[in-house]
């Protein structure tokens, strides 16, 4: 089972070793979608829904959530993050929000959970503040935009 870093010899589910690991930057960007109808987009875009300012929430969720990625995932290791931003874009056309988490950090490991947890919880945020309102919303498209740093070097999505 040595092919498998997150496995001792015996088979055991294991958090990697990475103390033998150089310090480096590294950041992530995820991204993913939530469809919503018409009445929800109007709502969150004049700051009608009931449960207050939707994006505003969902942004401190994202971010919340990435600082405990740790404890949610099995097997990631507590990282420092020195940055984490929620940015969102609408598009009123399609009737869709699309949320971008980028973290950031000096550490032995990556941000790519971090990034996908940020991105997932901030929608998961909107579905939650807008069910009221229909509950026919769909996330979508959740994934890992970009990745740099580290070992396995720059990752791109294209």
């Amino acid at each position: 089972m040595t092919e498998w870093n997150h496995f001792d010899e015996s088979g055991n589910a294991v958090m990697v070793d990475v103390s033998g690991k150089d310090v480096t930057s590294r950041t992530a960007v995820a991204t993913g979608s939530i469809r919503v109808n018409r009445k929800i987009m109007d709502a969150v875009l004049g700051g009608t829904v009931k449960k207050g300012d939707v994006l505003g929430v969902a942004r401190v969720a994202g971010i919340m959530a990435a600082k405990q990625t740790w404890s949610l995932i099995p097997m990631c290791h507590p990282l420092c993050l020195r940055k984490c931003t929620i940015d969102f874009e609408t598009d009123e056309v399609n009737l869709e929000i699309r949320v971008f988490s980028t973290v950031k950090v000096e550490e032995k490991t990556g941000v790519e959970m971090e990034a996908l947890t940020a991105a997932s919880v901030a929608l998961l945020t909107i579905y939650d503040m807008c069910k009221a309102i229909d509950k026919r919303m769909e996330i979508t498209g959740i994934h890992l935009v970009t990745k740099t740093g580290g070992k396995s070097g720059d990752f791109s999505y294209d």
